[in-house]
């Protein structure tokens, strides 16, 4: 079968990739849509360090084919997304219902793949750039028929991740004030997060003018190039700042644009040793800066909410697909994600 396979050198498209049956508590899952992330880019360029060889995606939507001992809540002919969480739901922090916290998985990738003999790893438990993978049943959450797979795939890693933030970690209240920075495929949810949370001033900032018709689609009521102009619409500050590129400087921004209260949410992937300074003494009128792992979501949970307020109206899915690409297109889809060109690139198999 066809999938894209990084060997730490080089990442190319492959069509003799073999994956093994399902096992107890697991789930075969056909893919048919999966989302280019920032994520899977920064395993290529090493931001986020991966051991190859490695099936490549995270963010991806499919039929069943087949369920391993065990499995109940889903079974061949379902249409699901599929989240990274391949988490244990047994221990201390699963049950206090915080499964982004489980121990049991985070830096612990199988080997569910196979090329010529040699094992290949899993990509965040879920490899989707593939035509088949095999998941954890936690990790596939049934989604009805009427929604486009193209669409559903963003489920999984860019709407949980960004509308999330708002919704789980920050819990935007209704009237208070959002900064974005970053309008990229986890910006543009923040900023549908913030709007669903009733946000009353949701300001989007990013240096590419373009941006700004899809931003304001998104919810954000200003658009700015640059964090200098902020103060400008907020003169005090914001309530809720979030970084969603992964850069040092912005992150310092994020926490100089705070109002007295306010929380900075840290979204973008920085490089593991990179550093970001601060003033400590203006964190003393009660400001807060916190990490965000996947959205603090419970996907079971939040994927199927999402999916409905999709179909209510509500949350913009079809608006994020910019472009589909054939998985032999990867290449393509990878030029123009670091163009800046998509709000997401989908690649169909």
């Amino acid at each position: 079968m066809r999938g894209i396979v990084f060997d730490g050198e080089q990442v190319r498209v492959v069509d003799d990739l073999e994956v093994r049956d399902p096992g107890p508590g697991e789930v075969l899952v056909r893919i048919a849509a999966a989302g280019l992330c920032h994520s899977d880019l920064s395993v290529l360029d090493g931001t986020i360090p991966f051991p190859p060889p490695v099936v490549l995606g995270h963010e991806g939507a499919g039929v069943v084919e087949a369920v391993g001992p065990g499995v109940v809540h889903v079974g061949p002919g379902d249409h699901v997304a599929l989240s990274t969480l391949a988490n244990c739901g047994a221990c201390a922090d699963c049950d206090r219902g915080r499964p982004t916290m489980c121990r049991k998985t985070i830096g612990m990738p199988g080997q569910p793949f196979s090329r010529g003999g040699q094992p290949l790893f899993q990509f965040a438990s879920n490899s989707s750039f593939a035509e088949r993978t095999v998941v954890k049943a936690v990790q596939a959450v049934k989604v009805p028929e009427d929604v486009p797979l193209t669409s559903a795939a963003l489920l999984g890693c860019g709407v949980l991740t960004g509308v999330g933030a708002v919704l789980n970690r920050a819990r935007v209240g209704r009237g208070e004030t959002v900064v974005v920075l970053g309008t990229g495929g986890i910006g543009l949810n923040v900023l549908q997060g913030a709007r669903l949370a009733g946000a009353l001033t949701i300001v989007a900032v990013d240096t590419n003018p373009a941006k700004e018709a899809v931003a304001r689609r998104f919810g954000a009521t200003h658009f700015l190039a640059s964090t200098d102009d902020v103060r400008s619409v907020l003169p005090t500050g914001a309530d809720h700042v979030f970084e969603c590129v992964g850069h040092t400087g912005l992150v310092r921004a994020a926490i100089d644009l705070l109002d007295r209260r306010g929380q900075a949410v840290l979204l973008g992937v920085t490089a593991p040793k990179a550093e970001a300074g601060f003033l400590p003494a203006a964190m003393f009128l009660d400001k807060s800066i916190l990490g965000c792992r996947y959205g603090s979501s419970r996907p079971q949970k939040d994927i199927a909410l999402y999916a409905e307020l999709y179909r209510s109206g509500s949350l913009l899915l079809d608006e994020l697909v910019t472009r589909t690409y054939p998985v032999e297109d990867f290449a393509r889809a990878v030029e123009d994600a670091g163009r800046g060109e998509v709000a997401r690139g989908v690649l169909t198999f």
